[in-house]
């Protein structure tokens, strides 16, 4: 038995195809006990804004293996498309280099970031505690976690990089030259949205109003900031005097349209108003770039920030590239020892 994973991410696939196979977090343990159920004796789902991929241990071939894991998820998400280079599949050793380079943000849109080892850490902790992994997962998990850290405290790759929220920070800059002017809407009060907002906020913006479906976070989340909250059901009313939105729920369609938008535009005198959707699915209709004075970006669009400092960071990644090479074989010898005993 080996690991095999299958996915998309944001190399791969534009983000119209990676929200249609997006899992939202409810849904990830059902989904574990399907797959375990009918093809894999372990399983990890990883499903955030930039991948969507599928870790498996089975008794099968890993081209069988590699078959049966895309029949799963095509069927999953009702997909009946034709999906060719878009998925990606691979299996040992290069689906645990594969791990460890996501774990240690070397796979990641801006290289070196580390929000993708705390979602990384996220998926594996629900796959284990809803009894969805073994020995094999575990190990590789578990050593795909240290490698990470090993690389952020031996390396300088996270030097000269930027995260998502502060490569959405770039954007606003771009848009309005200062943004002591400016008040922010935030739509969504999870983590990268509270990241987006205190860094907006270190650069100058004037204030923050939160916004959530739960009440109570919104609530919280702006006593943080130093803001306001408002109730969902009011967010659209907040567009007459701010001028970026940073938007990140978990809804499963969008939550903006160009028929909302344009009269809010037109109370607005034509401002100029950016948006930003880090959200997948995007809740956020493309449909609103078409209106005069809007500027939207989704979480494909920050990739063009993210490549002015790949350059810069390329001689750490070939240290970085050189470590996974290293822990991998070792891993395996590892394993290959525990069979022979």
């Amino acid at each position: 038995m080996s690991v095999v994973v299958i996915g998309l991410s944001h190399r791969s696939s534009p983000v119209a195809l990676r929200e249609r196979f997006a899992f939202a977090g409810e849904t990830i343990p059902h989904a574990l006990a399907s797959l375990r159920a009918s093809l894999a004796t372990e399983a990890v789902i990883l499903s955030t804004c930039n991948r969507v991929e599928v870790y498996a241990v089975t008794t099968l071939a890993p081209e069988a293996a590699v078959a049966e894991l895309k029949k799963f998820l095509l069927a999953h998400h009702a997909y009946d498309g034709a999906l060719g280079d878009e998925l990606y599949a691979f299996a040992e050793p290069h689906s645990l280099h594969h791990l460890f380079k996501v774990a240690s943000g070397l796979d990641s849109m801006v290289i070196g970031e580390t929000e993708i080892f705390g979602q990384l850490k996220a998926a594996y902790e629900l796959a284990f505690t809803h009894k969805h992994t073994g020995a094999r997962l575990n190990k590789a998990f578990q050593r795909a976690f240290n490698v990470a850290k090993h690389i952020r405290t031996e390396t300088n790759i996270q030097r000269g990089s930027v995260s998502v929220m502060s490569a959405a920070v770039e954007l606003a800059e771009k848009i309005f030259s200062s943004l002591a002017e400016h008040e922010v809407l935030v739509i969504g009060a999870g983590e990268t949205s509270e990241k987006t907002a205190r860094a907006l906020l270190s650069r100058g913006a004037r204030g923050v109003v939160v916004t959530n479906r739960s009440p109570e976070r919104a609530t919280a989340l702006a006593a943080e900031l130093g803001g306001r909250a408002v109730p969902f059901a009011q967010w659209p009313d907040e567009f007459v005097q701010i001028d970026i939105a940073i938007s990140s729920t978990a809804a499963r369609d969008h939550i903006l349209d160009r028929a909302t938008l344009e009269p809010l535009m037109k109370r607005r005198k034509h401002r100029p108003l950016l948006l930003i959707d880090i959200a997948v699915p995007r809740d956020i209709d493309p449909a609103v770039s078409e209106l005069d004075n809007v500027y939207l970006y989704n979480v494909d669009d920050l990739q063009s920030i993210a490549t002015e400092y790949l350059n810069l960071r390329k001689e750490e990644v070939a240290r970085c590239e050189k470590i996974i090479g290293e822990k991998v074989a070792a891993l395996l010898e590892a394993n290959k020892y525990a069979a022979a005993r």
